[in-house]
């Protein structure tokens, strides 16, 4: 039995471990707080995070000493909130069996060095691309956890770990693709947060089925238009990792992304969001550091423009839309 440790007992690292505890692994989870390790150990449960109901598998077990969650381990798997991974991975460095592959399911893109997150792990780590990892896909946590059906993409730039990976996650509920594309993945994982908090405010002011698909649609060329300079295939855009988890994220309430929008059309402020809710959304935490991404390519971003502004309380909900009519026209392929 392969042992997997997963770095995060929020609801995404929770409802992967049970992907990987019904794909026959022994799973570890590290947690940051006792009492969520102590429900999840006694209680087979993380109610905090997942649904009522979902039990937890007794392959499942966690833990709050990074020395114990490591042990023995073949596989390591890391679902924290992007911008204090760095720190966090840090302070668990010295612990890091070296040679075993490391998987992110982060997916935001750091504030300041513009980092994605597998060039974090590369950074602090030290170690080469044969050994790191992404999953990236349309899976809200919550429909994982209940097992419905979903699929993703395990990329990494060994063809052959990639798929060595893919044995490790592939359940009755779960199945994994492979791709040697980390960058476009990644990335659209991480852009496509930001098209959701567009999305959530035109939903939150009331707009339609119109509205939403004309913003989802030009924030996937967004995302295809940055992802392609910074060397993606276009191709992995078009697929699961790309339009896949785009139009999960944008069309479902469960998305704490366009949750998050739809509160911004509302008239909420930022501050009034973060201070009641205990989940991160990732597209409000780093659609600046995306946007400064854009520009340090020199690619134009209008969305990614607009959400930062709307996030940063220098534009409204109402604003933003108005701003996306008032474009210059121009063709819209070429």
């Amino acid at each position: 039995m392969t042992k997997a440790t997963v770095f995060g007992a929020g609801s995404w690292g929770t409802a992967f471990s049970l992907v990987l505890a019904d794909a026959g692994n022994e799973v570890t989870v590290w947690g940051r707080r006792e009492e969520v390790c102590a429900a999840i150990n006694t209680e087979h449960r993380n109610p905090g995070y997942l649904p009522d109901g979902v039990e937890l598998p007794t392959a499942i077990t966690a833990t709050r000493d990074v020395e114990r969650a490591l042990a023995d381990t073949d596989l390591i798997v890391f679902s924290v909130p992007s911008q204090t991974f760095r720190a966090n991975l840090t302070e668990w460095a010295p612990y890091l069996p070296a040679k075993v592959p490391m998987v992110s399911l982060m997916k935001g893109v750091e504030l300041g060095t513009l980092d994605r997150m597998s060039e974090v792990i590369a950074d602090v780590t030290g170690a080469g691309p044969e050994r790191i990892a992404v999953i990236s896909g349309p899976n809200l946590s919550k429909e994982i956890a209940l097992r419905e059906p979903a699929a993703s993409v395990v990329a990494c730039a060994d063809e052959e770990v990639a798929r060595w990976i893919q044995g490790r996650v592939h359940s009755a509920a779960f199945r994994p693709y492979t791709s040697t594309d980390v960058v476009g993945c990644e990335f659209g994982g991480a852009y496509k947060n930001v098209v959701a908090l567009a999305v959530g405010m035109a939903v939150g002011l009331g707009f339609g089925d119109n509205t939403t698909a004309s913003v989802i649609t030009r924030g996937l060329a967004e995302t295809a238009r940055l992802a392609t300079a910074l060397g993606a295939n276009p191709l992995t855009l078009m697929g699961l990792a790309g339009l896949g988890d785009l139009v999960a994220t944008c069309s479902s309430p469960l998305s704490r992304n366009r949750t998050f929008g739809e509160r911004l059309g509302h008239g909420m402020t930022t501050e009034e969001i973060y201070a009641s809710t205990n989940q991160v959304a990732e597209g409000a935490k780093s659609c600046s550091s995306l946007l400064d991404l854009a520009h340090r390519i020199g690619v134009d971003a209008p969305i990614a423009e607009a959400v930062t502004a709307v996030v940063e309380g220098r534009m409204t909900a109402p604003q933003l839309v108005q701003s996306f009519i008032a474009r210059d026209t121009k063709a819209e392929i070429g």
